[in-house]
């Protein structure tokens, strides 16, 4: 447990040398990363991991506003100095990934180098993003879902166990509708989990001891992990002042394509034109074949290599 701009965070910690820290999506925890530790300890990184505001055993401000970007990335920048370092690797998946490029695009001065998995980086947009899915949508997409107070909340923690077991299966390449491009729409009376398929059996990725550990981290309810969705449209308010902004700090960007996020509206299109809105960023965006959203459990290995290739590159 570490002390970070007012709040305490649990940590997960492997290795010495240059500071690489991982950060979660949701739902998750630290646990996402347990692929990652013994690699990059071994390739020389000191590899922390926290279970971000919200979520496992670290705190969960009561204020809904207590969950924006910009105390998001307060959270990482205190954690890095928190731990007697002055620069560090930043790497996000899901949401972790705007929380990294953020950090990235708001103190370049801390970040050696930013990698972001799933979620390609921020560009941001000339209208709110809950506004605009909702008049896309007719309110069906699912952050306007999660935008409805103690609705989600309740639904997903009535049964914790399968409501994560059925998230991991649908989110994964393993899914039979893996890559279809179907945006994820929930019908607000039915809830989101009444069309999810439970799996017989879990893919090979993802064991019944992965599960029991995210089970154990949402013991206490999802409202800290939704309240950060609830930020979406602040979050556009607050970044005004970056509106046309770039990460200009060494940066990769990783993500499957079975993974739904990569297919929201608009986003094929910037993951094409990132080459050339990107001025470091590493190489093209690696797509992994087969992959879908929970990119570094489902392909370690290949994530892994890349990452480890990546930091030693801007060591």
């Amino acid at each position: 447990m570490i002390d970070v701009n007012g709040i305490r965070l649990h940590i997960a910690e492997q290795g010495d040398g240059p500071l690489v820290v991982l950060l979660h999506g949701f739902p998750e925890s630290w646990h996402s990363w347990h692929h990652q530790f013994g690699p990059l300890a071994e390739a020389g990184f000191r590899v922390v991991a926290p279970d971000q505001r919200g979520y496992g055993r670290s705190d969960r401000p009561e204020d809904v506003g207590a969950y924006s970007i910009l105390h998001l990335v307060g959270d990482v920048v205190g954690l890095v100095q928190a731990l007697g370092e002055e620069q560090a690797y930043v790497v996000g998946h899901d949401w972790g990934a705007p929380v990294a490029w953020h950090t990235a695009l708001l103190r370049p001065d801390l970040v050696r180098a930013v990698a972001g998995l799933s979620v390609p980086p921020p560009f941001r947009g000339t209208q709110a993003p809950l506004a605009a899915m909702d008049k896309m949508f007719g309110g069906r997409f699912y952050w306007n879902y999660f935008n409805r107070p103690g609705v989600a909340d309740a639904e997903f923690a009535k049964d914790t166990r399968t409501t994560l077991r059925k998230f991991f299966y649908w989110g994964s390449g393993d899914a039979p509708h893996a890559g279809d491009g179907q945006q994820p729409l929930v019908d607000p009376e039915r809830g989101w989990l009444a069309d999810m398929q439970d799996p017989d059996v879990l893919p090979e990725w993802f064991t019944e001891d992965d599960l029991d550990a995210l089970t154990e981290s949402f013991s206490k309810g999802f409202t800290g992990a939704l309240n950060w969705y609830r930020n979406l449209d602040r979050n556009w308010e607050l970044t005004a002042p970056w509106h046309g902004a770039r990460v200009t700090r060494p940066a990769l960007y990783i993500y499957g394509d079975r993974d739904v996020v990569p297919a929201f509206p608009g986003t094929p299109e910037l993951i094409a034109k990132l080459p050339g809105l990107m001025p470091n960023l590493w190489r093209e965006p690696l797509e992994l074949s087969g992959c879908g959203h929970w990119t570094q459990q489902e392909r370690p290995d290949e994530v892994n290599t890349a990452l480890i290739e990546f930091l030693r590159a801007h060591a």
